[in-house]
């Protein structure tokens, strides 16, 4: 009997395995580049205070791109994600509020804010899914309508102003407190990251989302439940965006109808950066996470060299830009 030996990988394999490798390195070693580029204009960039406030900041866009993560990988994204955030600020502040007024105790008060705030983001979410999944209406459509509901919502129902009556402990459970010295924003961030990775890696429902993704027809006919899951994907989308909407609303101390801005574009440009591939199938928590250092970085270091908020606008778009043309480039190597 000869012995078989193994073969050796060919050139070709070799050539690209390396051309993976450096497109996984591209973009750590992109934020360490920008870094290091704002810290030559500026030297605060490196302070650890400005560090810890980069985190701080990267935590709260982190849950918005994760959010955007799990919709993108079926295929689809959500443009509400802003207006819900507002929505989401103002409903719970005012919940709060009439809890206050009702003399209602502190601890009774924070759970009616939260009850109020993942009640309207699971109900967005729900009406985003039935839309996309049971009407058949793009992503694109019926997001962009329930971004004009989500908007006119939160301002009428709080008259266009801030709402006032947030519990001092509302702010210091999700903003002033910390956990081993860690700030409140970033445990939670790191926590809800880890628990959505589990999701996606570990269980049925996740492994189902990728196949979505990759070709939802195949998907159907296998057996996936392919609305019901896409309807649980944009309820768990908003109801993430519903906790970072309530994180921020506990910064901000008050209900903000406009506290969305332009969260959406940011969420998606982070997700598409950090690698998730808005042809579906591609992605996971590890791709937010990193799109959001690199948009927060790159933010950061506009703000403290002092460029216009509207240039800032014009290179977040461009990023958006560019991230889907690296998609792309990436699929065609494939």
């Amino acid at each position: 009997m000869s012995d078989v030996s193994p073969s050796l990988p060919s050139p070709a394999d070799r050539r690209s395995a390396l051309s993976a490798l450096l497109w996984q390195a591209a973009l750590p070693i992109a934020l360490i580049m920008l870094l290091l580029g704002f810290a030559a204009v500026d030297s605060a960039v490196l302070t650890p205070g400005n560090l810890v406030n980069i985190a701080q900041q990267a935590s709260y866009l982190a849950l918005f791109a994760m959010a955007q993560t799990v919709v993108i990988l079926t295929r689809g994204f959500d443009l509400a994600l802003g207006p819900t955030v507002s929505m989401v600020s103002v409903g719970a502040a005012l919940a709060m509020a009439a809890g206050v007024a009702g003399g209602q105790e502190p601890g009774t008060v924070l759970l009616m804010g939260l009850a109020a705030g993942f009640a309207l983001g699971a109900a967005c979410g729900v009406f985003n899914g039935v839309v996309v999944a049971y009407l058949g209406v793009s992503p694109f459509v019926a997001t962009l309508g329930s971004y004009n509901i989500a908007i006119g919502v939160a301002t009428t129902i709080s008259a266009g102003r801030p709402v006032q009556g947030v519990p001092d402990l509302f702010s210091q459970l999700l903003y002033g407190g910390s956990l081993f010295g860690v700030p409140a924003a970033i445990v939670i961030a790191v926590l809800v990251g880890i628990g959505l990775h589990l999701l996606l890696t570990r269980t049925v429902y996740g492994r189902s989302l990728y196949v979505i993704g990759t070709n939802p027809r195949a998907a159907a006919v296998a057996g996936l439940p392919v609305k019901r899951l896409l309807v649980a994907t944009y309820m768990l989308c908003s109801s993430l965006a519903a906790l970072g909407a309530l994180m921020m609303t506990a910064r901000t101390g008050s209900g903000e109808p406009n506290l969305g801005g332009s969260l959406s574009l940011q969420a998606i440009a982070a997700a598409v950066v950090g690698g998730t591939s808005l042809a579906g199938g591609r992605g996971g928590v590890g791709t937010a996470v990193v799109g959001a250092l690199f948009v927060t970085i790159l933010s950061n270091g506009m703000n403290l060299a002092r460029i216009d908020g509207y240039v800032q606008m014009v290179v977040l778009g461009a990023i958006v830009i560019a991230g889907v043309v690296l998609d792309r480039l990436r699929l065609e190597r494939r």
